[in-house]
């Protein structure tokens, strides 16, 4: 089992919560950003599948133990909360992978704190996402709208309506129980799901591309690595991202695409299958930097 340890640092309005994977690991740093209503402990398998690389792992500002830290929220804020962990643990730059929103926000930081980001791998996220026009946030949000405002009677409970979850019917693992009861806070009438409403709300109308977004992912100088994964948030064969469209991207210069095969848009890295993919990818980024290389030498390293 891999080293780990939680951890509190300062940034804007308090302190942003977390978890550290092989904290005396030496070489390159991996920052790893979960997705809009996740939690640091997404990683455990990508944990265990780079054994000797240090994960460091935020709860994005609004969710799980940060879930007390103010708003406003949105993809910079997030970014600018990278910056400031990153500087607390006096970690000059990263190979950051993000995941779902947690790609988004990947990207942010490369716009916004460029000498911070090595190389970005997107996993199923960071691509925008188009929306209608005058969207609904728990539209956009679909089951997980409804779940962030339920009360359960028990952690129990919890853990059966995850269990029932079409993502995780045939998928369920220790790892992910753990996931599960992480994200409850205790309250007088019972367990309610961590992640503040406001924060998903605001956060999810800015996965379109707008407010100059775009033009970031654009302008990104570093390479970066798409992982798109066959299939949605429901298992379903339509995935979040479609093989065209994600391909269409991949002819841009110093982007690739790669299709993880078998899995869906949680299990891309909350499965054995999907995180030894993600670690394999990240492995040649952090090789890449330990030896002295460029990113642009990742296809040979492979």
């Amino acid at each position: 089992m891999n080293d780990y340890e939680t951890f509190r640092v300062p940034v804007a309005g308090g302190e942003l919560a977390g978890g550290v994977w092989n904290p005396t690991a030496p070489g390159p740093v991996v920052l790893a950003i979960h997705g809009i209503t996740a939690s640091h402990y997404s990683w455990p398998f990508l944990a265990r599948a780079l054994p000797t690389t240090r994960i460091i792992a935020p709860d994005l500002r609004g969710r799980a133990r940060s879930n007390g830290l103010p708003g406003p929220y949105g993809l910079k804020r997030h970014a600018d909360d990278m910056a400031a962990l990153l500087d607390a643990f006096a970690v000059d730059d990263a190979v950051v992978v993000g995941h779902s929103m947690g790609a988004f926000v990947s990207v942010r930081l490369a716009e916004r704190h460029p000498a911070r980001v090595r190389s970005l791998v997107l996993v199923d996220g960071g691509l925008p996402i188009p929306r209608p026009a005058n969207a609904d946030p728990a539209a956009m949000l679909g089951p997980a709208a409804d779940r962030l405002t339920q009360t359960f009677a028990s952690r129990a409970e919890y853990a059966r309506f995850w269990r029932r979850h079409p993502a995780f019917a045939d998928q369920w693992s220790p790892e992910f129980e753990a996931y599960v009861d992480y994200d409850l806070d205790e309250t007088d009438s019972g367990f309610i799901p961590s992640t503040q409403v406001a924060a998903v709300a605001e956060d999810v109308l800015q996965l379109d591309g707008s407010a100059g977004y775009a033009e970031a992912l654009a302008a990104v100088a570093v390479p970066i690595e798409f992982l798109r994964a066959p299939r949605g948030l429901m298992n379903e064969p339509a995935a979040l991202y479609a093989a065209r469209t994600a391909s269409e991207w991949d002819e841009l210069p110093s982007r690739r695409v790669l299709e993880v095969p078998d899995v869906n848009h949680y299990t891309i890295i909350m499965s054995k299958e999907g995180a030894r993919f993600v670690a394999t990818v990240l492995r040649a980024h952090v090789q890449a930097d330990e030896h002295g290389g460029k990113t642009d030498d990742l296809e040979g390293r492979r």
